[in-house]
């Protein structure tokens, strides 16, 4: 396992995502990937899972030190009155007394980012988060709670895979200090069908899922979070740590890069270009 070092922080550089991993599945899915060796779990408040999450994580006997565990907020959950009383819940939920990053999982046009920051800040310094970061911040957004209201975050969660321009939020978040964390990293399957991407698999003797990967991991501010549910699949996600890829392999992957975005749902805000 690679690990990045952001902040004085030592955090795995490979997590798993949860959505859509809910009840006896979820909890045997993260109970699987705690034995394979994962230690970087995000879930959230609107995957319905925090309950199976939890379950899997007190059950492991696993130090909670040695964890990295991620939830977010909903946006319509954002409001002083609301975020506090929820994120107690949600430890609860996950049974532990923090998380080590608390997210903002969208942002909420109606309610002013800098009245949220100034609400997670107030719950990190409860002791209810480690940390806080974003979630699907685009880059003038992610400006304006850095450089307006002085946010120490430390990541912004969003979709980021070889068919998605990401580059220019890499290099705003280095200069900041903040990783990227990947959600969809492997599009959907579009990387498992990719010509390019087949050709550099088969020359490792890997699978294109695991090349995929490994050329995020391999990009210092990145961490992925592929998701899923079978065990030999969350095996393969995770042996990627025994080989490498040279600089031409990833100019050809990151040659991919275009409009390929998949996560753009109504509520979305007006993303960078791609």
């Amino acid at each position: 396992m690679l690990y990045r070092t952001i902040k004085g922080l030592s955090i795995p550089a490979l997590g798993l995502g949860t959505f859509g991993l809910k009840g006896d599945d979820g909890v045997r899915a993260v109970r699987d990937a705690l034995e394979i060796g994962y230690r970087h779990i995000d879930t959230a408040q609107f995957y319905a899972n925090e309950d199976a999450v939890g379950e899997a994580l007190s059950g492991s006997g696993l130090a909670r030190e040695t964890l990295f565990v991620t939830t977010k907020v909903w946006p319509t959950n954002l409001a002083d009155d609301k975020a506090p009383a929820l994120v107690e819940e949600s430890l609860r939920k996950l049974k532990t007394e923090y998380v080590d990053l608390l997210l903002i999982h969208w942002p909420n046009p109606d309610i002013p980012v800098g009245q949220t920051l100034a609400l997670f800040k107030g719950m990190k310094e409860r002791g209810l988060a480690r940390n806080i970061g974003v979630s699907n911040f685009p880059i003038a957004l992610l400006r304006e709670a850095l450089e307006t209201h002085g946010a120490d975050l430390l990541v912004n969660q969003v979709e980021y895979h070889p068919f998605l321009n990401q580059q220019p939020m890499i290099d705003t978040l280095a200069q900041h200090d903040m990783l990227l964390t990947a959600y969809m990293p492997l599009a959907k399957g579009r990387a498992a069908a990719d010509p390019t991407i087949q050709a550099i698999a088969h020359t490792h003797g890997k699978s294109p899922q695991q090349v995929t990967l490994r050329w995020l991991v391999q990009q210092d501010q990145v961490v992925p979070i592929p998701r899923s549910s079978r065990v030999e699949n969350l095996k393969a996600n995770f042996d990627i740590f025994d080989f490498a890829l040279s600089s031409e392999e990833m100019s050809r992957i990151s040659a991919l890069r275009g409009g390929g975005r998949l996560a753009n749902p109504a509520w979305a805000p007006a993303w960078d270009a791609a």
